[in-house]
């Protein structure tokens, strides 16, 4: 049996807080690129404080699907079902749930120092994404359109938003704009990681797109929303006046055409097979990953050289 120490860090899922480092550098280089000074310790404030809540949801939904018995009868992949670590040591669960308290009332006092520094209008920012974080698993996912929009808005427009808030002290339909990358994205991330487990949440009351309307209008809408990040990256060029360097993130296309193609095999497929699914899970985790560094990277390219 694994330490209780381990076990609380694979409660974090901390190859999953990757994704908090991708979205906040593109908010800070999108602040950077519209003339925000640079600062080594603000961005690190902003990271931590990222970083914490993302590891308390991470955490949270660990401690709670673990107790609704969720974990006991989820099918893991790499990608998807939780780590299963409070599964494999059950006596962790207490220091698990101290853990995330402890993470908790971090979350809340950085973020109360940048609101301090910044101004208490991003408020409602920090207080949506509190809420998202502390309610996503015990009752949005009860709520199939909820579930489905949550994870998008809490790395889009909630923490891209306000890193680029924390850094230039407004915020910009631009920003705005391309918030809407790691929406569609992030949203997409847990609508396909919820196709391995579609049976096991059935069975705890869980009831997110793919139980209330099945696989091929869940694989359609996973569809629009690739579309959406592509489209959105694309338009903000014209409309936003970014930098045509931004559209370094579409390196990434043949990877969404290929996780699409598996997608809409597998939703036509009557049999789960999740093995044939792992491809496409691997490949949505690495566009999350990747397309907001890649904007990013054309950002700062198009500051360095302007």
């Amino acid at each position: 049996m694994q330490s209780t120490a381990l076990t609380v860090f694979h409660t974090m899922r901390p190859n999953f807080l990757l994704l908090t480092l991708s979205v906040v550098v593109l908010g800070s280089a999108l602040a950077l690129y519209d003339g925000a000074a640079w600062s080594t310790s603000l961005f690190g404030l902003i990271l931590v404080t990222a970083l914490a809540g993302h590891a308390l949801v991470n955490m949270l939904n660990e401690y709670q699907d673990y107790h609704s018995g969720l974990d006991a009868i989820t099918q893991r992949t790499p990608f998807s079902g939780g780590s299963g670590a409070l599964v494999n040591n059950p006596q962790a669960a207490k220091a698990v749930w101290r853990t995330l308290i402890v993470l908790l009332g971090l979350t809340i006092v950085l973020g109360s120092y940048l609101l301090y520094l910044k101004g208490l209008w991003l408020l409602l920012l920090g207080a949506a994404g509190l809420l998202l974080a502390l309610f996503y698993t015990s009752h949005i996912t009860r709520w199939p359109w909820l579930c489905l929009l949550a994870p998008g808005t809490a790395f889009g427009p909630i923490m891209v938003l306000g890193t680029y808030a924390v850094w230039s002290g407004e915020l910009t339909w631009q920003a705005c704009m391309v918030s809407l990358v790691p929406f569609f994205l992030v949203n997409n991330l847990l609508l396909l990681n919820q196709f391995p487990d579609v049976q096991a949440d059935r069975q705890i009351g869980r009831n997110n797109v793919i139980i209330r309307y099945g696989k091929s209008f869940s694989a359609g809408l996973f569809s629009l929303m690739a579309l959406g990040a592509l489209f959105v990256a694309a338009v903000a060029v014209v409309v936003a006046n970014l930098p045509i360097q931004t559209l370094l993130g579409f390196v990434l296309l043949p990877l969404f055409i290929k996780m699409l193609l598996i997608v809409w095999h597998q939703s036509a497929d009557s049999e789960q097979n999740v093995e044939k699914l792992l491809p496409a899970l691997a490949m949505n985790v690495i566009i999350n990953l990747s397309m907001p560094l890649l904007i990013s990277a054309g950002l700062l390219w198009a500051l360095w050289t302007a």
